[in-house]
């Protein structure tokens, strides 16, 4: 059981809104007493996290490989972006949930053909749509803007915000943290959702398909249908992430999304746990403090940052962990909690000889 539902002892949708709630109300917290830098950090994070989560709902839960994830991203976020910047004054909300319905009809879209693909034939179709997203955006200069991208100045920190501070940097802090907490609070919605989808009809269907396509279709489960269902969800998280993750950089470009982003959402996921909540929270912390880890390594071992292996230590430090995790923690690093678990778990007293009667 993941430990983020097992924090109630009930496997209600009232139970898993009390523990979401706290956990997001608990990092709210945490965001009052990091650095600015921190917390724009743990923005990016928790956007990264909302699309690891999709990602390992689509190949934890209905066993299928997606390397398209990244061009999902850049759908959501050019639909925001373009939004965004003919229409400045509308509501978050509004550029989310476009972001969603575009993310999710680009799924279907791959879904539709994708449904009787399986293994590398179906990580090679995701991987080619990823990969012709980046040139559509640079050649539709009219309505993406090209190499430059779309400026979005819609993440404005509110006045009531700013109370809260004081000092000369009181309008970077504010920003900083008004970012955060906008991500954070969207994560807790987001991971809401998927933990009531994860105990529904829907999601017993996913795990039913993934273990056994025969028997789920013996037992009523249409195919097709469920693993475009996880397709759509998939992307839909996606688009919002991605539309988040731009929303934080304040403009969206088609650099930020390249095809090597699809390997690292895919890393991440098996190092947090494939198919956990927390494994995709686990997943949104590495990235989010990945850039630190890369400039420790850097300083350590005298690694110009702007050489060759400078710019690829992300990659290889990824490299790296997803090995030890496979070698170490095979179900990712949510797995280290059971033999904790055992580790810290009290032991029965052994009675002695004078407590033992015949």
């Amino acid at each position: 059981m993941d430990w983020f539902l097992s924090l109630t002892r009930q496997e209600t949708t009232h139970s898993r809104l009390i523990a979401m709630a706290f956990l997001t109300v608990l990092t709210l917290v945490i965001t009052f007493f990091l650095p600015p830098v921190a917390d724009s950090q743990l923005a990016g994070g928790a956007a990264i996290a909302i699309v690891v989560l999709g990602l390992s709902w689509l190949t934890g839960w209905s066993g299928q490989i997606s390397l398209g994830n990244s061009g999902f991203m850049a759908v959501g976020a050019y639909a925001a972006g373009i939004w965004a910047h003919h229409h400045a004054s509308t509501p978050l909300v509004f550029t989310f949930v476009l972001a969603i319905v575009f993310g999710g009809i680009s799924g279907l879209i791959i879904a539709i053909p994708s449904t009787r693909l399986r293994g590398p034939y179906l990580a090679g179709m995701t991987l080619a749509f990823s990969a012709a997203v980046t040139p559509l955006a640079q050649n539709f200069t009219s309505v993406t803007g090209g190499e430059g991208g779309l400026f979005m100045n819609s993440l404005v920190t509110p006045r009531w915000f700013l109370h809260f501070f004081s000092g000369p940097n009181a309008a970077i802090n504010a920003s900083a943290q008004w970012s955060a907490d906008l991500a954070v609070v969207v994560a807790g919605v987001m991971f809401f959702f998927m933990a009531n989808l994860f105990h529904s009809r829907t999601g017993r269907a996913m795990r039913l398909v993934r273990d056994n396509d025969v028997a789920a279709e013996l037992m009523g489960v249409n195919l097709a249908r469920t693993r475009t269902t996880a397709f759509v969800v998939s992307a839909a998280y996606a688009g919002l992430g991605g539309a988040l993750y731009s929303l934080l950089q304040a403009s969206v470009r088609p650099e930020t999304f390249p095809i090597g982003l699809s390997i690292t959402l895919l890393t991440l996921m098996v190092l947090g746990g494939i198919g956990t909540l927390s494994g995709a929270v686990i997943g949104g912390i590495i990235y989010s403090f990945s850039a630190n880890l890369v400039a420790h390594v850097n300083s350590l071992t005298g690694v110009n940052p702007t050489s060759n292996v400078g710019a690829n230590m992300q990659g290889i430090i990824f490299s790296v962990l997803l090995i030890l995790t496979m070698l170490f923690a095979p179900r990712g690093i949510v797995s280290l909690q059971y033999p904790l678990r055992r580790l810290f778990r009290a032991r029965p007293a052994t009675p002695t000889p004078k407590d033992v009667h015949l």
